[in-house]
């Protein structure tokens, strides 16, 4: 059986991505997609790409690349911008959005968020009514396999039977009406809903990478066996933290916080 490795949202976190990389080469894993997102948060983007780029087979775009490469950025605007460069900001500006691919009988396609923006959330397990994001919120899963413009796709293609996906941080498996939903976590972020206290000494079971594994027979469109399995890989995370300190990244302080509690900072600030 053929095997695919499913990363996304690795966000500059070089140290993660290495781990991972390396993580999916002793598993003899050959071909590697992302699901985009690789700048912002931490300090080294620009090491990030160009790992990607020799790594990876499918690269996809984020809302995070596609906000940070847009071409009128003025110098200075965004430390990450500044930091890619001009060559890095069109590669990332030109990736594409989505992508589909047949295994082992189904028509998997895989984009950041959704058919609908780069930003829009799916979240099976949490919602972000009353929030500041509820006005992207995707609340009926059926809607995460339209054909729409913004992915290019109209109703004469062919709906997918499996949907890969990142944008939350957070991995998840879903099935509905006969077909499945599946999202790798994060590499370089991992977020776990609920966590809201720096000094829970179990946030270590949490700021791991996380990635998925496909394993099928690619290309094929004949029925048969299809695996998902979730790697919640432990990385150095001390090691990250130690190169966000040494940088000038103005929110460095922060994304350290992050990173080591596997929690958004605004949902933890009363416990610090």
């Amino acid at each position: 059986m053929d095997k695919i490795a499913i990363i996304s949202d690795i966000h500059g976190n070089i140290t993660a991505l290495r781990a991972v990389l390396k993580d999916i080469e002793d598993r003899g894993i050959s071909k590697i997609y992302c699901l985009g997102d690789y700048v912002l948060k931490s300090c080294h983007s620009d090491l990030v790409i160009d790992l990607v780029r020799e790594k990876c087979d499918i690269l996809l775009k984020g809302n995070c690349d596609s906000v940070i490469t847009a071409p009128d950025i003025p110098k200075g605007r965004f430390w990450t911008r500044d930091l890619i460069g001009e060559e890095r900001a069109a590669f990332l500006r030109n990736l594409p959005i989505c992508y589909d691919f047949y295994m082992s009988g189904y028509l998997i396609r895989l984009f950041h968020a959704s058919p609908f923006a780069l930003d829009y959330i799916f979240n099976p397990m949490f919602s972000n009514k009353n929030t500041i994001y509820s006005g992207q919120e995707i609340t009926d899963p059926m809607d995460m396999f339209k054909n729409t413009e913004f992915i290019g796709k109209s109703d004469n293609d062919s709906v997918p039977d499996i949907v890969g996906y990142g944008h939350i941080h957070t991995p998840n498996l879903v099935r509905i009406r006969n077909k499945t939903i599946f999202n790798p976590g994060s590499v370089g972020i991992p977020i776990e809903m609920l966590n809201d206290n720096y000094y829970d000494e179990t946030n270590k079971f949490s700021a791991v990478a996380s990635y998925m594994i496909l394993e099928g027979i690619l290309n094929s469109q004949k029925l048969s066996q299809i695996n998902f399995n979730l790697i919640r890989l432990p990385y150095d995370v001390d090691r990250e933290v130690e190169l966000l300190k040494n940088s000038n990244l103005p929110s460095k302080e922060r994304l350290a916080l992050e990173l080591k509690s596997a929690t958004n900072y605004s949902s933890m600030k009363s416990t610090l």
